[in-house]
């Protein structure tokens, strides 16, 4: 099943959600370093990852739900595909949490709940990004419909790839 929303060729989706696990898992690593004795700058860093990673996840989101929604109903991949969805949903909340108490706090620290807190949000990020790959990999959602390993570039226009085609 081919992406519904597409730059140059490619499925935004997965150019999105890099930024959002990346930004994340860094956050609670900045987040562990400050709590062991690291320099408050770094409990500051992780916060703006988190507020970052926020506003990138949720970009990411709109476009997989282009993605989702055109998954036929009563598949294994419409099943996986809303597993992730929710499992996306549940990361975002917990980190949304934890932002919000640290918005309000006078210190941008997360302390040992906090990262508690995060550290489930991970897990359940890595589960994921695991079922991610699962409709990707190997139940083909968002992959082009002609993949091959001698397709032609996906900035070449569908016509012009049937001419060069058709001049073998």
């Amino acid at each position: 099943m081919e992406s519904r929303l597409k730059v140059l060729g490619h499925p935004v989706h997965p150019m999105l959600v890099m930024f959002p696990f990346a930004l994340l898992v860094t956050a609670v690593f900045f987040d562990v370093v400050d709590t062991f004795g690291g320099s408050a700058v770094f409990g500051e860093i992780a916060y703006w990852n988190i507020t970052v990673g926020l506003v990138m996840g949720l970009l990411a989101a709109i476009a997989g739900s282009f993605d989702l929604l055109a998954i036929p109903s009563d598949t294994r991949a419409k099943r996986i595909g809303l597993t992730h969805a929710a499992a996306n949903l549940a990361v975002v909340l917990l980190f949304a949490a934890v932002w919000v108490v640290r918005f309000n706090a006078d210190s941008r620290t997360a302390g040992g709940a906090l990262i508690a807190i995060e550290v489930v949000a991970l897990a359940i990020l890595g589960v994921s990004g695991w079922l991610g790959g699962e409709l990707v990999d190997r139940l083909g959602v968002g992959v082009d419909r002609e993949a091959d390993l001698n397709a032609p570039s996906s900035l070449r226009s569908p016509a012009a790839t049937a001419r060069i085609g058709d001049s073998r």
